[in-house]
């Protein structure tokens, strides 16, 4: 199963902003619908926010709506996740999948089942 690669992680402060993106090498998720999830220590796994293949569908966690943005490149086969206005509780590992049965739309429920090809993740600190 081929995996996907995070990338542009980091520790910031309070207010700054980070741009993630998420690579697959070797294989081409274009018409996949996407997601990004995090995980902070002692915490479950949660939904961030998903887009549809074309990107003209988004959906987004209501603890980050208004301050992220995600985003796709079909050419550059990359996914990307702008974080503006960065809090402390945004810290964790941020992880991006691909729908786990190839679906373009947006799946009904943004679970961590409905997602699979989970790259390593890339670790956001926050301070304050």
């Amino acid at each position: 199963q081929v995996q996907l690669v995070e990338s542009g992680g980091g520790l910031v402060q309070a207010g700054d902003s980070l741009r993630l993106s998420c690579a697959a090498p070797g294989r081409t998720f274009s018409t996949y619908a996407m997601g990004w999830f995090r995980q902070a220590p002692g915490k479950e796994r949660e939904f961030v926010a998903a887009i549809n293949w074309s990107g003209g569908s988004t959906r987004y966690a209501d603890s980050v709506k208004g301050r992220f943005t995600i985003s796709r490149d079909s050419a550059k086969n990359t996914v990307y996740l702008q974080m503006n206005n960065l809090k402390p509780e945004d810290t964790a590992i941020y992880y991006c999948a691909a729908d786990r049965r190839g679906r373009p739309v947006l799946p009904t429920t943004s679970t961590p089942a409905d997602f699979g090809s989970w790259g390593q993740g890339t670790q956001v600190t926050v301070s304050s």
